[in-house]
């Protein structure tokens, strides 16, 4: 497992203690070290776990029990997939395929170059849209593969010019 940074860590200790005391703060920490880190790692779990007097399990069970949080780095871009049964029946399986082609990253995980995350999920509640695709939290309605690649492929040059720039 690797280490965070002392930046990183020094984060964690400052939103763990400023919220030390309160009632019922492992909610609030864990949504500030994600909002401050971009996932929760288990640093931060050890880290609220003693400052709330609860076991690592109860922490890491909060996390894994909500699905908002998670103990991976995402991506710059994410794109969310809707498999629900409106989705699937209206063929986003095959959106969550060619999205995974077009930026390398596996369902559920990050590309290697960490620009792209791809999660593939149960419903986004917008059944009378599908199949429906969120990218960096704006809905795509009606996707078809066509607009998915044009998404993609504009985040990935958006992409490439700011590195040349």
């Amino acid at each position: 497992m690797e280490r965070l940074n002392e930046v990183s860590l020094k984060k964690i200790d400052e939103i763990v203690n400023k919220h030390a005391g309160e009632p019922g703060p492992v909610i609030v920490m864990l949504h500030e070290v994600q909002d401050e880190l971009g996932y929760v790692p288990y640093e931060a779990m050890e880290a609220i776990a003693k400052a709330t007097g609860k076991s690592i399990a109860e922490v890491f069970g909060v996390v894994n029990f909500y699905a908002q949080f998670t103990t991976e780095p995402k991506g710059k871009h994410i794109i969310n997939v809707c498999l629900g049964t409106a989705c699937y029946v209206k063929n986003s399986q095959k959106l969550v395929d060619l999205a995974s082609q077009l930026t390398g990253a596996g369902i559920n995980s990050t590309s290697k170059d960490g620009i792209f995350s791809l999660d593939a999920t149960r419903c986004l509640g917008a059944c009378g849209l599908a199949p429906v695709v969120v990218i960096d939290g704006r809905v795509v309605g009606s996707c078809t593969p066509q607009k998915l690649e044009a998404e993609i492929k504009a985040l990935a040059e958006a992409e490439k010019a700011e590195l040349r720039a």
